[in-house]
């Protein structure tokens, strides 16, 4: 299915506004994006009752009178409900995917818009989008722009460090850490696997697999992701100022994310909160030849639903 631009539809499926279904709105981030939307007079929304979020034929008549319906999923259950779009042929709807089933597909726009500068357009016209993870967001907006400079050459042993909110890590992770005694700090995903790793591999055009250490905190929201480099490991020997002026440079236009050189003592990961901003950051110990890229965002707002919104208001040609 390719889906037209929205300046090429006569109208919408209900009428002059577009309608949004979100399956599996009862979740954390389908909870949230559907509070985003609920005050915009530019959508029409669409509500499952509880007792059919199960039930495929319902969703799927959902689907068929949506012009865009939200995927808020896990991935197997993402794959199950693209099925049951696919199944609706020309009154299939366009799909935004908050799941990590389709972020490495060719097929499908990565929903980072200040990615590259075709990327934008590349999710305006898509029939299909998918949402970046949380982590994946932070750690591509730092490494993406510096590969393509030449600055970090795509086979460099990367190695990123996170903490995050333990609002991202579903319902068993938020009940232990606001149940009395939750535990203060822990390293997951000790194995060496995690499911952003081939989202940040693929879109940051890495040809290593890069090394990720995640951890999550006792806080509800709010992330930062870091990656330590040793500037003279890198070919050509770059000054910190040169990644911070490459990143600077790559997000000049980007209306939600800052770059600073400045040096600081710490950083808090709940600053920007609520928010769908992210500030990256180049701290620096040129004595040393070591330097710190930093990623500070909300995992819940430009990690998750904030990504979602802006993605849902480029793909309907709403404003922002």
């Amino acid at each position: 299915m390719s889906a037209p631009a929205l300046a090429e539809m006569a109208d919408f499926k209900g009428g002059t506004v577009p309608t949004i279904f979100i399956d599996g709105e009862a979740g954390t981030t389908g909870l949230l994006i559907r509070d985003r939307l609920a005050g915009l007079d530019t959508v029409s929304l669409l509500s499952i009752a509880p007792e059919d979020r199960k039930d495929p034929a319902v969703r799927q008549a959902l689907m068929r009178e949506a012009d865009l319906v939200i995927l808020c999923l896990p991935d197997a259950a993402s794959r199950e409900a693209v099925a049951l779009a696919d199944a609706l042929g020309t009154d299939a709807p366009r799909l935004l995917d908050a799941s990590s089933a389709y972020r490495t597909a060719p097929d499908w726009a990565y929903g980072f818009p200040e990615l590259t500068a075709g990327q934008t357009q590349a999710i305006r016209t898509a029939a299909r989008v998918s949402n970046p993870g949380c982590y994946a967001t932070g750690a591509i907006a730092l490494l993406r722009p510096l590969v393509d400079a030449g600055l970090i050459p795509a086979d460099f042993p990367v190695t990123i460090n996170a903490v995050s909110g333990y609002s991202g890590g579903g319902r068993s992770m938020i009940e232990a850490h606001e149940a009395a005694g939750g535990p203060p700090f822990e390293l997951y995903a000790l194995g060496l696997e995690h499911k952003h790793v081939p989202e940040i591999e693929v879109q940051s055009r890495l040809a290593r697999r890069p090394l990720f250490v995640p951890s999550v905190g006792h806080f509800a929201r709010g992330m930062l992701v870091s990656i330590p480099l040793h500037l003279e490991a890198l070919p050509g020997r770059p000054a910190s100022g040169d990644l911070a002026a490459a990143l600077a440079a790559h997000y000049a236009d980007a209306a939600d994310i800052t770059v600073s050189a400045a040096p600081l003592t710490r950083l808090e990961p709940e600053d920007l909160n609520g928010t769908n901003a992210m500030s990256l950051h180049v701290l620096a110990n040129d004595a040393r030849g070591h330097a710190l890229l930093v990623a500070r965002l909300d995992n819940l707002g430009k990690g998750a639903s904030g990504a979602a919104v802006q993605n849902l208001q480029l793909m309907l040609g709403l404003p922002a």
